[in-house]
């Protein structure tokens, strides 16, 4: 690749395309015109890695400017797809579908095809994204370039290209900083914690993917445990268990970070669960169980929204109202938190928690994005976990509730046909407990 790339940079020499020093005086433009326009490797390369040079100098509103671009030239032609259609129906052959086909394509996507051919394109792109993602609220306009660029991704970082690392503590320093930068569900405080994460009795995984090999794209931490956990708190605390190889019964999926923005809408979560249970169940078959420790972001926010299903009498009631009214004020919500606790409030925050998890909605599945996640890998909902995130956000988001999803491997196909198909959620007899529990109350 640096052979030809040198050879390219040769060629744009040669044609005055770029000066001794290596800038060049063509616009932004010009290059995409050019690698649009090219057919040797070598040109195209460099042409390719000159546009990639650019973009990675990009500031927020060359970026916008580019994404303008995009949309304003290199978007569908609208009168060649006009009469690619009139061809077509006139005619319905298969060289006037093919024609149609390409008449509907944007320029766009082959030249994002082309930028992808640099030795960073793929990253770029990638990085691109996640700046195009940040504009759209305010330009919607460019969701169209959005539609092209994700749809190329999704082909680049199928499940084929995809390679499954294992990280331990002998993993490039550079690797593991990123773990801990990229951890999204419970922050890392420097290498110690990193170090007790990637202890005996646990376990790491990432995807990472050949284009770009020192960027994890998304990760799972491991826990090997006897029984289900119930606390993050005591989970991530809790002392090395040197034992836990060969006496563990149980894994749990603690933690699952997304790396790249970029990536966002691209599957990938569902293939690393389903590969790491294989290599965990292949290397530890004494574990019989898999499942996760899961935060519930949204439940504060969708009580806040929806009072009504609080219990109209009670002191339990009461003091749950407080504590909202508490949070919703940012004030201090240490007294409420304390009068729900003497309330016995527990089992009415456990019983409203089941109730959003399977009831609240969006359209025709959960409201809860974590839950339509692993319901939509094929878990089933094990059970709610009072006080399983006692930590200031864990409280903040979900009044300190946590919930097990649980992947019985003969139900994980099932299940998720069943969701898909018709949105049937997949509960074990805990939760159903929890949940005819909240019914019997209202």
């Amino acid at each position: 690749m640096s052979s030809v790339t040198a050879a390219g940079r040769d060629l744009l020499r040669s044609r005055g395309w770029i000066s001794s020093d290596g800038k060049t005086a063509l616009t932004l433009e010009q290059l995409c015109d050019r690698l649009l326009s090219s057919r040797g490797e070598a040109l195209g390369t460099a042409i390719a890695s000159t546009v990639v040079e650019r973009c990675k100098e990009f500031d927020s509103n060359q970026c916008d400017a580019f994404f303008e671009l995009l949309v304003a030239r290199y978007g569908v032609d609208q009168q060649a797809l006009a009469e690619a259609i009139d061809t077509y129906q006139s005619r319905p052959t298969a060289a006037a579908r093919a024609a149609l086909n390409r008449a509907t394509e944007a320029p766009r996507q082959e030249l994002f095809r082309r930028i992808n051919m640099a030795p960073d394109g793929t990253q770029t792109l990638v990085n691109l994204r996640a700046q195009l993602l940040q504009s759209l609220a305010a330009k919607p306009h460019l969701g169209e370039v959005d539609s092209d660029l994700r749809h190329l991704l999704g082909s680049w970082f199928n499940r084929g290209f995809l390679q499954l690392t294992a990280i331990d503590w002998r993993t490039p320093a550079h690797i593991l900083e990123k773990l801990m930068a990229y951890e999204a569900v419970h922050a890392m405080h420097g290498w110690a914690d990193l170090r007790r994460r990637l202890a005996g009795d646990r376990r790491c995984f990432a995807f990472f993917h050949p284009a770009m090999p020192d960027e994890p794209l998304i990760f799972v931490q491991v826990a090997l445990c006897r029984g289900m956990a119930t606390s993050v708190q005591k989970l991530l605390e809790e002392a090395v268990d040197e034992s836990a190889q060969s006496s563990a019964d149980t894994a749990i999926f603690y933690s699952i970070s997304d790396c790249q923005r970029g990536l966002k809408g691209v599957s990938l979560g569902n293939f690393l669960i389903k590969q790491v249970v294989l290599e965990l169940q292949r290397d530890l078959p004494n574990l019989s169980q898999f499942a996760t420790l899961s935060p519930i972001p949204g439940l504060v926010n969708w009580l806040q929204k929806n009072r009504e299903v609080i219990e109209p009498s009670g002191e339990h009631s009461e003091a749950l109202v407080a504590l909202l009214d508490a949070l919703a004020d940012g004030g201090d919500p240490g007294a409420a938190w304390q009068r729900l606790e003497q309330s016995n409030g527990q089992q009415l925050v456990e019983r409203l928690a089941a109730h959003y998890l399977y009831r609240a909605k969006r359209g025709q599945q959960p409201l809860d994005a974590v839950a339509r996640f692993h319901l939509r890998n094929g878990a089933a909902l094990e059970q709610v976990n009072v006080s399983g995130d006692t930590s200031v956000k864990g409280r903040a988001q979900s009044l300190g509730v946590m919930v097990n999803y649980r992947y019985r491997l003969d139900a994980v196909e099932s299940n998720h046909e069943a969701f898909v198909s018709d949105h049937h959620i997949a509960t074990e007899k805990s939760f159903i407990k929890q949940l005819e529990g909240n019914k019997r109350r209202q």
